[in-house]
């Protein structure tokens, strides 16, 4: 929702709707879910100019209930602001925030866009204090007060928290990060200040709240709690030889939020004791207690694997995890639950995971990162269970789709070499949408408008490319990764017979596009292999060390492996099976280029992984070929 004066935005999930004084103005179909609504300020402009944030990676710009254009942005966008609350000097500057976590500037002029910047997800940063000196004000820190308690942005707000007359933009995240941007003096966005909550942050403001003189920044998160950060420091300066004491403003303060808790802990004492009391008569009737599970299954494309997050109002006690298809389960540093693994058995029971998290005390948020296979789909559940009483489970169920690792893009390079799959039959258009549905992520569930649709996705493993182009009774499939068209095939094939429905497939193979997706593989490939080698280098190395008493006898190469041995075995555990997941996917490509052909290579595996033992680009792609 957005209201500008007496005009109405409205959104659901498709449709947006304009309303003036309460009359039915404009109306719109998107083609994808709409996440945020905004209109650029009517005062500076003269004209309404509505703008959609759809999850197809798209800002659509409206007149009326007309599209003017839209306009691609890095992510799927999840909130729009005005830049400077007012859409800057132009009142045409956007602000917007995506689910994957970037941020970015966009001018929305009349005939075409003009982006000026964006900040993209910097997941290693660690936290800043800020001290700054302006003529004006001294910030010595900000200080929480009260507070108890993939990462996308929820929330964006400016206010001048630095005191610099600029005004910064304040954001929040999902995994309960608060940031802080300022500006260089070439207008560049900069990180001033960062903070993390222990719950995703739903809103927030700036502005002067608790004390006259003292800018502060309030916060809403998830399970309801309002946190403020302020400028006012909580020391009085010291003098030489003097002991820093707290205000008795503040020492007033915490008193009466001490008093205030023992009253709250007395009442849930009381309450607890009156409960278990009725529990035990003949007569009490056990309610299931009701809470709510915020929780997110997202593809990050920096890593190729699906971020699951899962948010509980009361404290988490357990997550149990289990998947019908094989996946990984990847370290998350953030995650300070104990994992336990049980053994399961495939065959009868389709049972290829089962792992167990147990969450420390007071743990709300619980963030899990996974990484699938293309080619194998079906369904990784979480069964969440919090710390109350009486003992109670939800469960949530999430898809793993045959091209899992997949993502939408609106870009397709047409100069690579590309294979093709073609099929007719009598299927409808919802039929064959529904099968794009099932197939690959971030399509819309409902069919788009018009006859036809065209989808370009991108693997975040590969990079290598996959157009989708259907209508009723036709759909032409274009890839340059052979192993992306079989696994199509296949699905496509099966989800027809299931529906009783005759296809007719025909495919052209390009050769040249073989050679492509190994060259495209091979630098990961290489890089794993020497992370590999060094990591199984570093024991004997310091065997060495120990025994020689220093390193100068060693050559400069495995000297740094010694000095960089920690961040080298991070990193080498951090991705589990990553070498391996590369010779599956050589090896697919092997047996589907061969299966296109109709002939059985699988007798010839074994071959072909003593070659990537022993790697070598040249002597791959000349087994790949003499065949």
């Amino acid at each position: 929702m957005h209201v500008s004066g007496s005009d109405l935005f409205l959104c659901a999930s498709y449709i947006y709707n304009h309303y003036c004084d309460c009359k039915d103005q404009h109306y719109y179909l998107s083609g994808d879910k709409i996440s945020d609504v905004l209109c650029l300020p009517v005062e500076k402009l003269e004209k309404i100019t509505p703008i959609l944030a759809c999850q197809d990676r798209v800002l659509r710009i409206l007149e009326g209930s007309d599209l003017v254009y839209d306009v691609e942005v890095p992510g799927p966008p999840s909130v729009l602001a005005l830049n400077d609350g007012d859409g800057g000097s132009s009142g045409e500057e956007l602000l917007y925030g995506t689910s994957d976590g970037k941020i970015g500037l966009i001018h929305i002029a009349r005939d075409s866009p003009v982006p000026k910047w964006e900040i993209f997800n910097e997941k290693k940063r660690g936290g800043l204090y800020v001290y700054a000196n302006t003529a004006n004000v001294y910030i010595d820190r900000f200080i929480i007060l009260g507070f108890m308690c993939l990462v996308g942005i929820l929330c964006i707000d400016n206010f001048d928290i630095m005191g610099d007359g600029v005004k910064d933009i304040l954001v929040g995240r999902d995994d309960g990060t608060v940031e802080v941007y300022g500006f260089d003096s070439a207008g560049d966005p900069v990180l001033r200040y960062d903070h993390t909550l222990t719950e995703s942050v739903t809103s927030i403001q700036g502005g002067c709240v608790g004390k006259e003189g003292y800018d502060e920044i309030v916060l809403s998160t998830y399970s309801g709690w309002v946190s403020g950060l302020t400028t006012e420091p909580t020391h009085r300066e010291a003098g030489p030889g003097q002991e820093l004491k707290m205000s008795q403003e503040m020492q007033t303060k915490i008193t009466s939020l001490r008093a205030e808790l023992e009253q709250l802990q007395f009442k849930v004492v009381q309450e607890r004791e009156r409960y278990q009391h009725s529990s035990q008569s003949t007569t009490a009737v056990s309610a299931v207690p009701v809470f709510s599970i915020n929780d997110k299954f997202t593809l990050n494309k920096d890593d190729a694997s699906y971020s699951l997050i899962l948010e509980v109002q009361m404290a988490i006690d357990n997550v149990l995890i289990q998947s019908d298809v094989p996946v990984d389960l990847l370290d998350v540093d953030k995650n300070s639950a104990v994992v336990s693994f049980s053994g399961c058995d495939s065959e009868p029971n389709g049972n290829f995971l089962l792992a167990t998290y147990r969450c420390q005390a007071n743990t709300t948020r619980l963030e899990l990162k996974i990484r699938s296979i293309e080619g194998q789909y079906g369904t990784l559940q979480a069964y969440v269970t919090p710390r109350i009483q009486p003992k109670t489970c939800q469960v949530r169920q999430y898809q793993i789709k045959p091209l899992s690792l997949h993502q939408r893009s609106h870009v397709f390079d047409q100069d690579r070499p590309m294979n093709v799959l073609s099929l007719t039959g009598q299927f409808s258009f919802a039929e064959i949408h529904s099968w794009m549905v099932f197939c690959l992520p971030e399509v819309p569930e409902k069919p788009p408008v018009g006859e036809d649709v065209v989808f370009y996705f991108q693997n975040t493993f590969l990079d290598t490319q996959l157009e989708c182009s259907y209508r009723k009774g036709e759909g032409v499939f274009k890839s340059d990764n052979i192993s992306t068209i079989s696994i199509l095939k296949d699905v496509l094939s099966k989800e027809a017979t299931k529906r009783k429905i005759n296809l007719n497939i025909s495919y052209d193979i390009n050769e040249d596009s073989v050679g492509h997706t190994l060259t495209m593989i091979h630098p990961k490939l290489e890089y794993q292999l020497l992370l590999a080698k060094k990591v199984h280098l570093i024991d004997a190395l310091k065997e060495l060390q120990v025994h020689e008493g220093n390193t100068n006898f060693l050559i400069p190469e495995y000297r740094c492996i010694l000095e960089e041995a920690e961040k080298l075995q991070d990193e080498y555990k951090k991705q589990p099976a990553h070498l391996e997941r590369l010779y599956g996917m050589i090896t697919d490509l092997f047996i589907d280029k061969f299966k296109f052909k109709g002939t059985n290579v699988k007798s010839k595996v074994p071959l072909l992984l003593e070659i990537l033992d022993n790697y070598d680009q040249s002597t791959l792609m000349t087994f790949f070929d003499t065949q």
